[in-house]
């Protein structure tokens, strides 16, 4: 049997929602994406901070930073490097603290690039 052919029906047309685009999804600014904005934006801050006042053979063996609780986490490729940047550290201690009153601590530990 031949299909009939339907003629002058009106046709409904669903739209799908607006789509968002990241851009506005990170701005409506979810609980979970801010903690881990605000922590990207602390560990710039801290890496820039750093690579300006260590030298150069130190800052490139640096393999992340963090801050957890109060604590400023700063993470080696090795472990003699890790020790380097500890004695590093030390030196910087006064006026890492100056630039954040509010961190509880330092730690230098070992993180190798993957």
């Amino acid at each position: 049997m031949p299909k009939k052919m339907t003629r002058n029906k009106r046709r409904i047309v669903l739209r799908a929602p607006r789509t968002h685009s990241v851009k506005d999804l990170l701005a409506a600014g979810s609980p979970g994406l801010k903690r881990v904005t605000d922590q990207v934006a602390r560990g710039k801050f801290w890496s820039e901070w750093l690579a300006a006042r260590l030298p150069e053979s130190s800052r490139e063996r640096i393999s992340g930073i963090s801050e957890r609780e109060g604590t400023l986490v700063i993470f080696a490729e090795s472990a003699a490097w890790s020790a380097r940047l500890r004695y590093a550290v030390l030196e910087l201690e006064g006026e890492i603290r100056a630039a954040d009153p509010g961190l509880t601590g330092i730690e230098v530990r070992v993180l190798p690039r993957g």
